[in-house]
């Protein structure tokens, strides 16, 4: 796998383009200096957030979904920014058809499973009805900014009751701590484009999985003062990103 640090135009198959580090948004860096417009040319997929923390994002087919903690969805404007956001060209190349009541460790587990190994990173696409699906949304925040574990401590939680929709996101190794969200990373919007948030359960009943293989993770690092001058508290991380994510590891 190569990281590159630079701003790159490609958007190759397989590469994953990240705003940004784990460890930064966890310190309360939460603006950052990348456009969805710039975003959307290196991915169709992918999840984030925006700047301030202001909820959840999600992209599916190319469009660039903004989940707040009202509820409310909305197709992000090109001039929003990311402090925080990855996103790819899916192309799947797995995949697996659900058909009958199942968890959301039993789909990690299929997943685990069909990829053989957690040591290489996946994107996830899952396309479903649910009977019950829980998620959670993190309110947009102030400065000066708390750090993540506290600015999620507060965030609003909601369990959809029979809904359907698609659920984008990554598995990435633990030893990516640092930089990516390790373990799953999930997030959510239904069909009607009215509901969504970052995934902490759900009880699928009929669906696809659809995985795609990451080989390639290109790294852009924002270009701020508060980038250049932050101390990052890289101890117990994957505490902090339990904590702060709600990760399924």
């Amino acid at each position: 796998m190569s990281v590159a640090t630079h701003r790159v135009d490609t958007h190759d198959d397989y590469a994953v383009y990240q705003t940004s580090t784990m460890a930064a948004l966890l310190a309360g860096l939460y603006d950052g200096d990348v456009t969805i417009g710039q975003l959307l040319t290196h991915g169709d997929f992918g999840l984030g957030t925006f700047n301030h923390l202001d909820g959840e994002m999600v992209v599916i087919d190319g469009v660039c979904y903004h989940l707040r903690d009202d509820g409310s969805v909305e197709v992000a404007s090109a001039t929003d920014k990311t402090p925080f956001a990855a996103v790819m060209t899916f192309v799947g190349t797995q995949g697996f058809d659900v058909s009958k009541t199942t968890t959301l460790a039993d789909v990690t587990h299929q997943i685990d499973e069909l990829t053989g190994g957690e040591n290489l990173p996946v994107a996830i696409r899952i396309d479903g009805r649910f009977t019950s699906l829980t998620t959670r949304t993190v309110g947009e925040q102030h400065k000066p900014y708390p750090p993540l574990t506290d600015a999620t401590a507060h965030e609003a939680i909601n369990t959809l009751e029979t809904t359907q929709g698609t659920i984008a996101g990554f598995r990435t190794p633990q030893f990516e701590a640092a930089i990516s969200v390790a373990g799953y990373h999930l997030h959510y919007v239904d069909d009607a484009r009215k509901n969504g948030g970052h995934l902490l359960d759900l009880s699928l009943t009929a669906g696809h999985v659809s995985i795609a293989p990451i080989s390639e993770l290109r790294l852009v690092l924002p270009d701020t003062q508060a980038f250049r001058d932050a101390h990052f508290d890289l101890t117990d991380l994957e505490n902090q990103e339990h904590t702060a994510e709600g990760t399924s590891n």
